[in-house]
């Protein structure tokens, strides 16, 4: 089931889902006839296709919101409102963002919102005509379906103080959520940016209460947003363009951290934080901060100094000096397009060939600006401009990297692995399938067949059938590849190889991802499509299954043989099937774990009821990392720390090992990823063989768990245990109450990262994170079940075990997770997500096949007793399967889709 976040999400022609990795949103402020004299004389010329142009630089300038603003006294408001968003939507270029439509006259607006298409925001509304104003036009806005922005603003005027910043604020939340109906999403705070350094001593705080204010803000009211004027802060110095950029770029810097969502600013005009000159910084810090009594007095004496040039007629040519390689490095850090097709020559002429142009001094650049990104010292804009310095690069390097290709090409032509019809190396298009999330052996595998000379493209994550087949078809790939880490994924996979031989595809499939084996992919799938399907174990291998696919020669006999141990594999299947004893549900039920209840107390969470963890320190977690997992990732396989000193793996194993170190060093330091979590405790009552209740301290039901039983026959005294095995009977030992708990937990904020070394074109790295994120979610787990254990159940508080040991699981209690052996269900995710409010105590939210999204989250079950162990259902007979089925009130068809793979 696919929960929708509580995001703000807007619309242009295409939509802006304001996330919280996206650090800060552009609105962009020169189609506003009080900010612009250029827009402003157009307008009142009548000339609206030229003013158009101002929008559309605004865009191209990386302006993700278009603020629209018609009021002048000389002009009709309504009118020019009108005229300029009907033009406007009929640009595709321009009304692909969402537009803010922006006045002090509600008039004004309402002709806007009656033209517009998509979502928009309307700026502004207040309270400053009483409640009742307000209220009336919070209705028209919501009617429109708008988002608004709420000034602080009340009867008695602007909020200039912290405190009234934060009261007006307060008092319009509760009259927008509950009298008016407004998602708390859609709410959009401006609490004031008022000019600072204006020589008024009551003015000194102004920036700080702006901050302050935000801060609080988002504290008791989370998912509203703030938004400001940024150029109001600078006011004092207007005419001194120099300043105000610093300005703009230091006060920025402080309230992005404090919460600040999105402003309206220049979007063509921000100075990167790290490029101001540092002296100019720190006044401007000390002024936005109100750090010193003299801070005004010291920056307007600096201000004198700095002659105000616009930045087009400011030459500063020292960098022209440097290696070719700081050159290119100045210009994407700075989105200096002037001389970068003379440097790419230059460098192309250095370097060996084209290719190491972009791997070497490009890439090194990128990285740079990435880095400042993340760390908030460099804003979208920027970053807009560094991609656009990047992308003229690669294309002044594009007919050399032809060329190559072209070689290439005769050099696949040699090898026999030509794709004829595309005239160029062959193309293997590569998915995560639908409802899972998970992507990191996929990237490998793409990246080592990418290396080898293959056109890859790789459509990402959760892709439906249809979007896999209709491209393989448009884009006339050579082979197909499927990955998915959950078991839904496998049937998944047998839908799209059904749908290969329905549309009557010749590309052969491969077959890749942790819960795929060669024996699943011979019962399950081969038998579906008749042209190919292999299982590949890792990346190592799928440059070999390629090279044979591909290869006209070798491909006949290489499948002839795969398919001859496909067949073996299925009929050995087919023997332990019928070679398997399995007995009853009801002798399987007779024989459960021997736990002796009567004389047994079952230790009380110290904390009843849920616990939320929403912001846990990453330097802690680190701590708790398994590093096994990791190197398997990379197919580095051996236990750590001897991989380090491994005679095969050893070397690399050790600088794959500090790179990670060095990544997660720069993770924590710049506060990368964020870690979320949240705990549960109740009382929980086994009421039937496989079934347990969970209520609350009043006793009242929360949710019914229904657990599966272990059905193959074993040796005498050995149990067939079910997870329900480890909760007190209800009618045992009565009066004696038992419990259970639940976690859930995720790392976020790992979008913009990835995105940032994808656009790099850096895939190491790229893998290098998700590889950590994974770690962290389960070193988080691990950190959570020690709290859990010591402290918040505290049936174990003199639990003594070395973080070593951890990874062995030598402690009292388990921690199993839906989906996974001892409880391979993944529907009763769904209580587990209900009883924590996972989605929004951790902002995990579930896929229509049950993955967690973010890929790096984690949950289960926590029991406590000291005989709970962990253990595999494997296989289930009909007799449990309509057993099962009757318990959770589900169809035979429906639980089956779920469990088809431990069905006998």
């Amino acid at each position: 089931m696919s929960v929708i976040k509580p995001f703000l999400r807007l619309s242009g022609l295409e939509p802006l889902v304001v996330r919280p990795e996206m650090n800060f949103v552009n609105v962009g402020e020169r189609t506003n006839v009080t900010g612009s004299k250029k827009f402003a004389r157009l307008i009142r010329e009548n000339k609206y296709e030229e003013a158009l142009s101002v929008a559309r630089q605004q865009v191209e300038s990386g302006a993700q919101i278009l603020d629209v603003n018609m009021d002048d006294a000389l002009l009709d408001g309504v009118m020019a409102m009108t005229t300029f968003i009907n033009l406007l939507q009929a640009e595709p270029d321009i009304a692909k963002i969402p537009v803010m439509l922006d006045s002090s006259k509600f008039a004004i607006i309402e002709a806007g919102l009656k033209c517009i298409q998509g979502k928009c925001i309307v700026n502004s509304i207040s309270l400053k005509e009483g409640e009742e104003k307000f209220i009336e036009q919070a209705n028209i806005c919501h009617s429109y379906g708008a988002a608004v922005i709420v000034m602080a603003f009340d009867e008695t005027g602007q909020a200039d103080t912290l405190q009234k910043k934060v009261d007006i604020s307060q008092r319009a939340y509760d009259i927008l959520t509950q009298q008016v109906g407004f998602d708390p999403q859609d709410i959009i705070f401006d609490p004031n940016i008022f000019a600072i350094a204006t020589g008024i001593e009551e003015h000194n705080n102004y920036g700080v209460d702006f901050i302050e204010a935000t801060r609080i803000i988002k504290q008791r009211m989370p998912l509203t947003k703030v938004s400001g004027g940024v150029s109001n802060i600078s006011f004092s110095f207007r005419g001194n363009e120099t300043m105000r950029e610093a300005m703009h770029s230091v006060f920025l810097y402080h309230a992005i951290k404090a919460g600040m969502d999105m402003g309206i600013v220049n979007a063509g005009q921000l100075v990167v934080y790290d490029e101001i000159e540092p002296k100019l910084r720190e006044l401007c810090e000390d002024v936005i901060l109100n750090r010193h009594p003299d801070a005004t007095e010291r920056l307007v004496a600096f201000a004198e100094t700095v002659k105000a040039k616009d930045k087009e007629e400011k030459v500063d040519d020292v960098w022209r000096g440097t290696a070719v390689e700081e050159r290119l490095k100045h210009a994407l850090v700075n989105g200096i397009t002037d001389f970068i097709d003379a440097d790419t020559e230059e460098a192309r002429i250095k370097y060996p060939k084209p290719l190491d142009v972009i791997e070497g001094p490009l890439m090194d650049g990128m990285n740079v600006v990435g880095d400042l990104f993340g760390s908030g010292k460099m804003f979208l804009p920027q970053v807009v401009k560094s991609a656009r310095v990047m992308k003229k690069s690669v294309a002044y390097l594009f007919p050399f990297i032809e060329a190559e290709k072209e070689e290439r090409r005769l050099a696949h032509i040699a090898a026999g692995t030509i794709n004829e019809e595309n005239a160029g190396a062959a193309k293997i298009l590569m998915a995560t399938v639908k409802g899972d999330v998970h992507d990191i052996g996929k990237n490998i595998v793409g990246v080592v067949l990418g290396c080898n000379g293959y056109d890859i493209i790789d459509l990402g994550v959760m892709v439906p059938a249809d979007k896999i087949l209709d491209t393989a078809e448009r884009e006339k790939v050579d082979i197909i590849g499927l990955s998915g880490l959950i078991t839904p994924s496998l049937d998944e996979m047998v839908h799209v190889a059904r749908e290969m031989k329905r549309r009557g595809m010749k590309q052969p499939l491969m077959i890749g991802g942790a819960t795929t084996s060669r024996m699943h992919t011979a019962v399950k799938i081969a038998p579906q499509y008749d042209n190919g399907v292999v299982y590949v174990l890792d990346a190592s291998r799928s440059v070999t299954v390629a090279g044979n696919l591909l290869n006209k020669e070798q491909k006949e006999p290489f499948l002839g043989n795969i398919n001859t141990e496909y067949d073996k594999l299925r009929d050995d299947f087919n023997n332990k099937r019928t070679a398997k004893q399995y007995i009853t549900l009801a002798e399987a039920q007779a024989n459960p774990v021997a736990i002796e209840w009567n004389g047994y107390t079952p230790p009380k969470p110290q904390q009843m009821g849920v616990q939320v963890y929403p912001d846990y320190d990453l330097s802690e977690i680190r701590q708790y990392i398994d590093w096994g997992p990791f190197f398997i990732a990379w197919e580095m396989k051996g236990k750590f720390p001897d991989i380090l000193s491994d005679a095969t793996f050893g070397v690399e194993a050790t600088k794959l090992y500090n790179e990670a170190n060095l990544m997660l060093d720069k993770i924590i330091s710049e506060k990368w990823l964020t870690a979320k979590g949240v705990t549960g405790f109740w009382q929980a009552d086994k009421v039937a063989p496989d079934t347990i209740i969970i209520r609350n301290e009043e006793g009242g039901e929360l949710a019914t768990l229904e657990m599966l039983r272990q059905q193959i026959k074993k040796a005498a005294g050995q149990p067939s245990m079910s997870l329900a095995d480890f909760v007190k009977p209800v009618a045992v030992n009565a009066g004696v109450d038992d419990y259970m708990g639940a976690f859930a937990v995720s790392i976020h904020g790992i979008e913009p990262h990835l995105k940032a070394f994808a656009d790099d074109h850096d895939d190491f790295h790229k893998i290098l994170l998700q590889a950590l994120a994974d770690r962290l979610a389960e070193a988080f787990a691990e950190v959570l079940h020690k709290k859990v254990r010591t402290a918040t159940w505290g049936y174990a508080k003199d639990e003594q075990i070395a973080l070593a040991e951890l990874v062995h699981e030598e402690y009292q209690g388990i921690r199993p997770a839906p989906g996974y052996p001892a409880c391979p269900d993944h529907t009763e995710k769904l209580k587990l997500f209900e009883l924590l409010n996972a989605t929004g105590n951790a902002g995990i939210e579930l896929t229509e096949s049950l993955a967690m999204y973010p890929a790096a989250s984690v949950c289960g079950w926590y029991f406590s007793h000291p005989q709970s162990v962990y253990f595999g259902i494997n296989k289930i007979t009909q007799d449990q399967l309509e057993n099962y089925t009757h318990r959770k009130g589900m169809s035979i068809e429906e639980v089956s889709k779920w469990l088809s793979p431990i069905l006998e």
